[in-house]
């Protein structure tokens, strides 16, 4: 991306309310950004904006004020989930699936919804199993902008960058866990004193079949690191580092329980 389009992708994405809701049909509030600085898509297509937030991102675009696209939903009073706690069987689907971590709970065990941290994504809803989730309007008749502040948008930004971070994190340390114990049994391998041609043809397989596991796992790190974590501003960081600590307080950082947690060969054995 050109240094001018990012920098108008930059501006655009402080507009947009931060719910990473994906209603406008890109995977978050970012990619939504660069497709409109890239003049890709419109800039009608958020409907936690609303109307006034159409006329924001028309402003700094350049073009017309448009109507919402229905297609993407519409303009509504904000709501915030509310798990029905009788009937939640603990699956951590809507945890894995909140892009703010505003849901708390474990494996097996209750979760509820931490209200001021939710966004109203909605994205919780669908993956719950026993259809325990409903959204409940909060905001009375206050729709859009009216209905959701700048501040409230900055911090579930910063929560937004502190998950995305956290998740990176959580999966180089199992990679680097997985990738010890693979180097491990390399080395073991290679320490092997083989006897007879059969011997040593087995052991090449075996060799070439570690390496081949640690180099796949090597690039799939290397691709998987998500955009737009690194380069935060100082006052970003403040909101990631305070969302960090939210999290221990509350108890959510157990490891190994995160969405992309990998098994681990040896305990399944």
């Amino acid at each position: 991306m050109n240094p001018a389009v990012k920098s108008l992708a930059d501006r655009i994405e402080a507009l947009l309310p931060q719910t990473q809701c994906t209603k406008c049909g890109f995977n978050g509030c970012r990619p939504y950004a660069e497709a409109m600085a890239a003049g890709e898509a419109a800039c009608n297509r958020c409907p936690p904006g609303g109307a006034e937030g159409v006329r924001r991102l028309a402003g700094t675009l350049g073009v017309e004020p448009m109507p919402l696209d229905p297609e993407r939903g519409n303009e509504q009073p904000r709501a915030v989930a509310l798990i029905d706690e009788s009937l939640c069987i603990g699956c951590t689907l809507c945890i894995q699936a909140c892009p703010v971590d505003a849901i708390a709970g474990a494996a097996k065990q209750m979760h509820t919804v931490i209200p001021e941290l939710c966004t109203g994504c909605d994205l919780c809803v669908a993956p719950c199993p026993v259809d325990c989730i409903a959204m409940v309007p909060v905001t009375g008749d206050r729709t859009g902008w009216d209905a959701w502040s700048q501040a409230q948008a900055d911090a579930a930004h910063a929560r937004y960058l502190a998950r995305q971070a956290r998740l990176v994190r959580e999966r180089e340390e199992n990679d680097a866990r997985l990738a010890a114990k693979a180097a491990a049994k390399l080395a073991a391998v290679q320490a092997e004193a083989p006897q007879d041609d059969a011997e040593r043809a087995a052991q090449e397989r075996k060799r070439a079949i570690i390496q081949a596991a640690i180099e796949r796992a090597r690039q799939k790190q290397q691709a998987a690191r998500p955009r737009n974590i690194e380069n935060v501003s100082p006052a970003v960081q403040a909101q990631i580092d305070a969302a960090e600590a939210r999290r221990a307080r509350a108890g959510l950082t157990e490891p190994g329980v995160g969405p992309n947690a990998k098994p681990d060969p040896e305990r399944q054995q």
